[in-house]
């Protein structure tokens, strides 16, 4: 429960007078002198914790009891509440309140139609089967509870001056609390020890966001003593944070000492409430949130409600019966009136009041209202909402049981985590992607690299991932038990049983259980995530390898002089990879047991002496003499020191000099570095990396493991890391230890991250940065005057540009790695910024992220790599299914718009035959004047595509605009993020709108979480479409959350996107079955039974209605009660549920076959105002037929009331039931189960009913009505011709649409009565048809342009080039010349930076086959630079840049 500030205020203004007049009190240290600035020290928005060891018990209990505690309560009610707020939470609901309106009615006796306890009937049936629903759900959350409050931690105690063991729920803020290995954290801590001598404490965050890697927290600065324990009494200072909120990537605060420095901190300390400690013996700190102010427990907020289209359609509806029965209530009521007044005086049967006086016609006409209303009650199809919601559950059981969407390696069904929207997957319009994670594998797989202008293409390993793209699943299986075989389960002898303990009851999670975790939980604690085969196991360049090697010889000498050399860009290039990174190294028997320390065999004393005395002679110049000497001295020493062959390919004997070497080496460089560790047996600690030990990283994200697999398959591998030192190994065995001064993270900002290292040699402070190409080549170092140093630079960075051009385009992601070295003065200045950013309170992030930006400047580039992150398996085929029925594709994504680009076409998001146009500026007015250019353009190929008349249709226009199909090209649209920001800053977005869905695709690129939820409601709230976001990652919560539909998927990047979800798949391609079948099946099955639900109930009220014609609009009917009541609780309540749940009107083959049959959901075929309103004429004409029918039968015999109208009811069950079974299309077992019975229970009940109920509904009598009814063959006669009259015509319109085959929904349900080989050769026809009509016409039958063609390409092989071009006004100088860089469009003066691409790819085969030359940027003066042909990757699709502006 989170306090009003106010509140706060007022209570710490009382506490701050009140100690104001106390004597000094050393229990209050900190407030007693500084009463009067308790305010300023203390803000009110903040929140303030004292620590609960004695010293401040006063203030303890005074202020932060005021918190709540940790104990939880997710119920909803109690004992005591249960009723009444049940009753109540009920009641919001306007279905209940009209049902509650009609009991309050019934009881008034001028307006009673039934006997007031049938009235309440359907109320209190409903109303009690929800109180049980909601009951059961109760308890189930109780029990929950309650075992999770009653979980056991270790809480600090004052008074006993040790830890004792205490119930969660007892934890309160301000109690120090004691966590070992493999517990979870039972509420938000502050870090403040670990057993770590590094001050690290691991977590998985799995519970909270399923993360299975291991998150670093550290030590609150100053508090790391791994010498002596933490003692929770010496405790003295009061921690000042922020408020409770539920962002989980946010915390920052400040520890108030009693000299009142404060020490900052911020959630790199916290350790949240849910958490798993792991790789850590025991850890302690202070609880500063408990209970619901934890984190975890703000963001456990429940399922969202989403209301589906169909159901706000259906309230429309609803509201329309609302009107149609005031209509017959009025009709009713005035009927009564004039009945009344035919008499020529009171009716006889009418009694008088009390006081002899009779009610007046217009009282009893009022009277009559309402009377109607009660009568005709079921018009509103209350049960209607409850049926749905049955229906949905139905719909989810069978979309969770598909065995299509089963996952094995992750062993994952499909997830519905939305009940209520099942339908809206049958509608969808717009699908907005992320493509990193959800078209592709996020499986990084280091591909190639260029150092120093150099490109290396590895060639080797492009064949070895061709090779394992060929690999079948057989293959795959026989790799996963050798992976599974390394599993936490191998122990060394030591500690063996109590490991196996904790990894076992790690596995029992209190609560926050994760998606999907079960049977792959043991198989994911044994795994390290990123660590496939295909992920880890790189094939060196052998060029690059040579050359790697060499430089790390040539080390020392450069290392020496201090002077950098070509070789020596290469070493610092394989550090970066192996260094910038906050990778966790582990060993292959103990995967999550971090390596603190490098540890080969154990160095022989006789060498460890030798190299000290050695080194104390050691002059300048003569290190790798001394290397050369150790060796050869080593080799006589009996090879003592023998290691294990590398397993990164080096040879043994390679292996054996180099161990030998760092053995030896290492030894006497203590202070530098380069050391050589005993292995060590430490508790949980792997120390070291035995010798034969398979190394394992274990990387927060994938790109940080593959670079540093791609460093180890050079022989620089990275062998330890702790948050002060990191160790990598050099390929001649050479060991460098770099102290870790500071880490800058990544952030979706700076787009890079940086650390700085002290090298161990030569002593220099290192800034390793990499990141996006955007963010580093903008921060590269400045040319010096030294011409030979400048042309060098530009000519580095220029080269890298094209070759990062070459990757991209090739679909690779790309990152730039730089460095910079810093002198002790500058570091020491830039630290102090960076500890008093770190320390502050107020503004915090933005001083952090300046410091990082101050230091981020004046960069060396090193090199570039290129990581491939292939597709997923059925991606281009299931885009391709997807835009064949009518959906919209666009892919949001941050990656460099090469990358994107190529990925596109690779999955068939961008078409060859498409003219794709590519839009980026940085300016408004230029933006705006190539918006405006390209509309004109598009729309002279689009046109409006209007719906058809068909069959009880009417035609509706919904307005949307569709590209028009074998008129003209299709259209694609490339726009980059600065361009977007621009659309949105600019009052753009309709002119963006109006491109953007022309097009058939849109790709968005280097666009940020929150450019891509904009796109999305921009896109859902101007063209009023159905849309529907899938993405993987937590940078697509927003983009998920702000469609209709969200989808996430489990990958490689946690659970926030599934989280956030409605639905949760494994792999992009069910999404493909998810739309196509199960989408269109529960949009057709929810529509019709909609639809059937308002025919059924009008259909029998109006049998009521005709029968007030016949009896004075009196209100009185010809149905027993009971079995009026009867008819739509139970006889016609189950086959209708069961239509909706299993009814199949085409096959799920026929489906994936003919994806075009989607757009009937997009349509809202199944259900829009014209359907609606021929049911409701359907359904008065068969009323009038079953009224009318019988009326004639009977017409001048003596039956009583019932006698004439149970056959009604009868007749009136068969013409409604077998109308249902018209509508089916699938026949099953159950099907034939619940229409039968229906039939029979209600013969059962109205038989029993009739036989037993002498007296039940005085003064009627339906006493033995049925039996003698049965007796009648008028009776059968009656039951049989009725029906067939009343469904003749929607018979007959059935027989004439499934003869005609007026629609491809009966075209194709026609496939389905044919077997499998005809079936298939009908759906290719149909598609080849389908093709050859929606095939574009040839450009060159249009009408061209005004534009020339490119000149460039005018004598192209595969085609003459087309070129849009926009009205280029170009303003000369005084010699006839161009002005440098400027140029005019539309009247708008632009750069020659900004472009717009239009490339036609069906006229200009721009994307081919045939390796053409790629128009480089364009450099000042808008000359372009010298066009280099991409040979190193030939056949491979390339785009020309047709027109630069």
């Amino acid at each position: 429960m989170s306090l009003s500030v106010d509140w706060i205020r007022h209570r710490f203004g009382k506490l701050a007078s009140r100690e104001a007049s106390e004597t000094n009190s050393e229990t209050t240290p900190l407030l007693r002198s500084t009463a009067q600035k308790r305010n300023w020290i203390y803000p009110y928005n903040k929140h303030i914790v004292f620590p609960n060891n004695g010293l401040f018990i006063q203030d303890f209990k005074k202020f932060t009891s005021n918190y709540p505690g940790n104990k939880i309560r997710t119920t909803k009610y109690t004992l005591l509440s249960f009723l009444p707020k049940n009753l109540l939470e009920q009641f919001y609901r306007l279905a209940n309140l009209y049902f509650l309106f009609l009991v309050i009615l019934n009881w008034f006796p001028q307006m009673e139609v039934f006997h007031r306890e049938i009235t309440m009937l359907p109320l209190v049936i409903v109303l009690t089967v929800i109180a049980v629903k909601d009951g059961l759900e109760d308890c189930r959350r109780y029990s929950f509870d309650r075992k999770v409050n009653n979980a056991r931690t270790r809480a600090f105690d004052w008074k006993h001056k040790d830890y004792v063991e205490r119930c969660w729920k007892d934890v309160r803020v301000g109690d120090f609390v004691k966590v070992v290995c493999n517990e979870i954290i039972p509420a938000d801590i502050l870090l403040l020890h670990t057993s770590d001598v590094n001050g690290v404490c691991h977590i998985e965050t799995a519970n909270l966001d399923g993360e299975t890697n291991l998150k670093q927290r550290r030590v609150v600065r100053g508090f790391l003593s791994p010498d002596s324990p933490f003692v929770p009494e010496h405790f003295n200072s009061t921690i000042v944070c922020e408020k409770p909120n539920n962002d989980l990537n946010r915390f920052k605060g400040y520890m108030e000492n009693p000299d009142k420095k404060k020490i900052g901190f911020d959630r790199k300390s916290l350790l949240l409430r849910g958490c798993t400690v792991r790789n850590t013996e025991e850890a302690a700190g202070i609880v500063v949130y408990a209970g619901h102010e934890s984190k975890a427990m703000l963001n456990n907020s429940g399922p969202r409600y989403k209301r589906s289209k169909l159901e706000r359609r259906m309230n429309i509806d609803v509201f329309f019966c609302v009107g149609l029965l005031i209509i017959m209530c009025l009709i009713g009521a005035l009927g009564h009136v004039i009945w009344l007044g035919s008499f020529p005086d009171w009716p006889p049967f009418e009694v008088p009041d009390e006081n002899g006086k009779f009610t007046s016609p217009a009282l009893a006409g009022f009277y009559m209202f309402f009377t109607m209303i009660i009568l005709l009650q079921v018009l509103i199809p209350i049960s209607l909402y409850v049926s749905i919601e049955l229906v949905k559950v139905g719909q989810v059981f069978f979309l969770s049981s598909d065995i299509d969407f089963y996952d094995e390696e992750m062993d994952k069904l499909l997830q519905c985590r939305a009940l209520n929207i099942t339908e809206d997957l049958g509608q969808i319009q717009y699908i907005f992607s992320d493509k990193t994670g959800t078209l592709t594998e996020n499986k990084m797989v280091f591909r190639r690299c260029t150092i120093g202008g150099t490109e290396f293409s590895h060639q080797e390993n492009a064949l070895r991932l061709a090779a394992h793209g060929d690999v079948d699943s057989d293959e795959e299986e026989a790799v996963g038990p050798q992976r599974g075989h390394r599993s936490r389960l191998q122990f060394n002898s030591k500690n063996k049983s109590t490991r196996a303990f904790r990894r076992c009851h790690s596995a029992k999670a209190y609560y926050y259980g994760g998606y999907g975790r079960k049977k792959s939980e043991a198989r994911r604690d044994s795994e390290v995530a990123f660590s496939s085969p295909l992920e880890t196991d790189v094939t060196p360049d052998k060029k690059l390898m040579k050359i790697a090697r060499e430089a790390a010889n040539q080390m020392e000498m450069w290392c020496e002089v201090r002077c950098s050399s070509d070789s020596a860009s290469y070493v610092d290039f394989f550090l970066a990879l192996a260094i910038c990174n906050t990778v966790v190294v582990s060993t292959a028997t103990e995967p999550r047991h971090r390596v603190t320390g490098p540890s080969l065999l154990k160095p022989s004393i006789k060498s460890l002496e030798k190299l000290h005395s050695f080194l104390q002679k050691m002059k300048p110049g003569r290190i790798s003499q001394v290397l050369s000497s150790i060796q050869s001295n080593s080799d006589q020493t009996g090879g003592t020191n023998q290691i294990s062959p590398s397993p990164s390919g080096t040879s043994v004997g390679e292996e054996n000099v180099a161990g030998e070497c760092s053995s030896s080496v290492s030894g006497g460089f203590k202070d530098s570095g380069v050391s050589s560790k005993a292995s060590t047996d430490s508790g949980d600690y792997a120390e070291g990396v035995k010798v034969g030990d398979e190394i394992c990283y274990e990387a927060e994200s994938p790109d940080e493991a593959a670079l540093v697999h791609a460093a180890k398959a050079y022989n620089f591998t990275l062998m330890s890391r702790t948050p002060d030192h990191v160790t990598v190994r050099l390929p001649q065995g050479v060991l460098l230890t770099f102290e870790v001064l500071h880490t800058l993270s990544f952030d979706s900002t700076r787009k890079r991250m940086s650390v700085l290292v002290r090298h161990p040699i030569t002593r220099e402070i290192i800034v390793y940065t990499k990141g996006a190409d955007s963010a580093i080549m903008d921060l590269l170092e400045n040319p010096s005057q030294e011409k030979g140093k400048e042309n060098k630079i530009t000519k580095n960075a220029s080269k890298t540009l094209k070759h990062l051009n070459w990757y991209a385009k090739d679909g690779l992601r790309t990152l730039c790695i730089a460095k910079k070295v810093l002198s002790e003065k500058s570091y020491e200045q830039w630290s102090n910024i960076r500890l008093e950013a770190e320390a502050a309170i107020e503004n915090r992030d933005e001083l952090l992220m300046e410091t990082a930006l101050n230091l981020e400047t004046n960069l060396t580039l090193l090199g570039a790599t290129g990581i491939e992150d292939r597709l997923q398996e059925g991606v281009p085929d299931t885009i391709e299914a997807l835009r064949e029925a009518g959906i919209q594709i666009w892919v949001l994504t941050g990656d460099k718009q090469e990358t994107a680009v190529n990925i596109a076409y690779s999955c068939k998001l961008l078409d060859q035959r498409d003219t794709v146009f590519t839009i980026n500026t940085d300016s408004k007015e230029t933006c705006e004047s190539i918006l405006d250019y390209t509309i004109e353009e598009v729309k002279r190929y689009a046109a409006v595509k209007n719906t058809r008349t068909k069959l009880f249709k009417v035609p509706v226009d919904d307005g949307t605009v569709y590209p028009l199909e074998g008129a003209g090209p299709t259209f694609g649209l490339v726009i980059d993020g600065n361009t977007l920001s621009l659309v949105f800053e600019g009052n753009l977005k309709m002119k963006f709108l109006e491109l953007a869905k022309h097009c058939r695709s849109v790709l968005c690129c280097r666009s940020t979480p929150l450019q891509k939820s904009t796109v999305v409601k921009l896109v859902r709230d101007k063209l009023k479409v159905m849309t529907l976001s899938i993405g993987d990652g937590a940078n697509d919560v927003n983009m998920i959350q702000a469609a209709d539909v969200g989808i996430g998927i489990s990958g490689q990047e946690g659970m926030q996107a599934v989280m956030a979800s409605d639905f949760a798949i494994s792999h992009f391609k069910h999404l493909k079955k998810l739309l196509l079948v199960h989408g269109h099946w529960c949009y057709t099955r929810l529509s019709n039974m909609i639809i059937y639900f308002f025919y059924k109930n009008v259909a029998y009220v109006n049998l009521l209605f005709w029968y007030q014609f016949f009896c004075g609009f009196s209100g009185a009917s010809m149905i027993d009660y009971w079995l009026m009541i009867f008819f739509n609780l139970f006889f016609t309540s189950l086959p209708p549920i069961i239509f909706g749940i299993m009814d199949k009107d085409i096959s799920a083959e026929t489906l994936l076959g003919l994806p075009e049959l989607y757009k009937s959901g997009q349509n809202s075929e199944g259900y829009k105002w014209s359907t609606f309103w021929i049911a409701m004429l359907d359904a008065f004409y068969q009323s009038l037929i079953c009224f009318f029918v019988p009326y004639l039968t009977y017409q001048g015999s003596d039956i009583d009331i019932f006698s004439f109208g149970t056959p009604i009811n009868t007749l009136a069950l068969f013409t409604i039931l077998l109308h249902l079974a018209i509508e089916i299309k699938t026949w099953t077992v159950v099907h034939w189960v619940t229409m039968i019975g229906s039939v029979i229970f209600y013969f059962i009940v109205a038989i029993v009913f009739s036989a037993t109920c002498i007296s039940c509904n005085h003064p009627s009598n339906p006493y033995w009505i049925m039996e003698r009814e049965m007796a009648d063959p008028v009776f059968y006669l009656v039951c049989i011709i009725t029906p067939v009259l009343a469904l003749l015509p929607r018979y007959l319109i059935r027989v004439i649409q499934g003869t005609f085959v007026l629609c491809p929904l009966l075209k194709a349900r026609q496939f389905d009565k044919l077997d499998k080989e005809q079936r298939d050769e009908e759906i290719s026809e149909w598609r080849e048809r389908t093709r050859s009509r929606e095939a574009t016409v040839p450009l060159s039958n249009l009408s061209p342009p005004t534009s020339p063609t490119s000149p460039g390409n005018s004598g192209h092989p595969l085609g003459r080039t087309l070129t849009f071009e926009a009205p280029l006004n170009v303003d000369l100088g005084n010699d006839g010349t161009t002005p440098p860089g400027r140029s005019m469009l539309n009247g708008t003066e632009i750069e020659h930076s900004d472009t717009l691409h239009i490339q036609s790819a069906v006229t200009e085969n721009i994307y081919t086959s045939i390796p053409v030359s790629s128009a480089d940027r364009t450099g000042d003066g808008g000359k372009k630079a010298e066009d280099d042909s991409d040979a190193f990757c030939a056949g491979h699709q390339r785009s020309f840049s047709i027109m630069t502006i």
